[in-house]
């Protein structure tokens, strides 16, 4: 008998990790990844990874880490870089793509797949003064159990 599925990917995310569930904030340079990863973890949210996130398929679940070189680092725009204390290996749940157009009512059950693995999806823009709760709301309502 093969054992558990096992791969990995490089994503262009920063994530954190609230409850043991993780959260892929995806969007492109200047979006507000780093912004909103900051104001979460204000919110009580642990730093997984900044900018670049592995994330390793095991079985049916997604694990995400950072990459060794920047474990433990977030940039601040305007201040530079600092040391936070990160986690790993954190079971992915939602994934938030950042952009300034967001439908008011979007259709229920979006995802996108990453190896495979289908996850819910959020539109979130990361420079309203809500997104913080927007995202902790989605991870409560819509992401993935484990």
């Amino acid at each position: 008998m093969p054992g558990p599925r096992l791969s990995a990917d490089t994503i262009h995310a920063s994530t954190v990790a609230a409850n043991g569930r993780a959260v892929l904030i995806t969007g492109p340079s200047g979006s507000g990844k780093s912004d909103l990863a900051l104001r979460l973890l204000d919110r009580g949210f642990a730093l997984v990874s900044d900018d670049q996130t592995i994330v390793r398929r095991v079985g049916d679940r997604l694990l995400a880490s950072a990459p060794a070189s920047i474990a433990g680092k977030l940039e601040i725009r305007g201040i530079g870089i600092v040391e936070v204390e990160p986690v790993r290996d954190v079971p992915v749940a939602l994934i938030v793509e950042l952009t300034s157009d967001v439908q008011r009512l979007p259709d229920d059950g979006r995802e996108r797949p990453i190896l495979g693995i289908p996850l819910p999806l959020v539109a979130i823009d990361a420079f309203t003064a809500s997104a913080p709760s927007k995202v902790d709301i989605g991870l409560d309502r819509m992401g993935r159990r484990f």
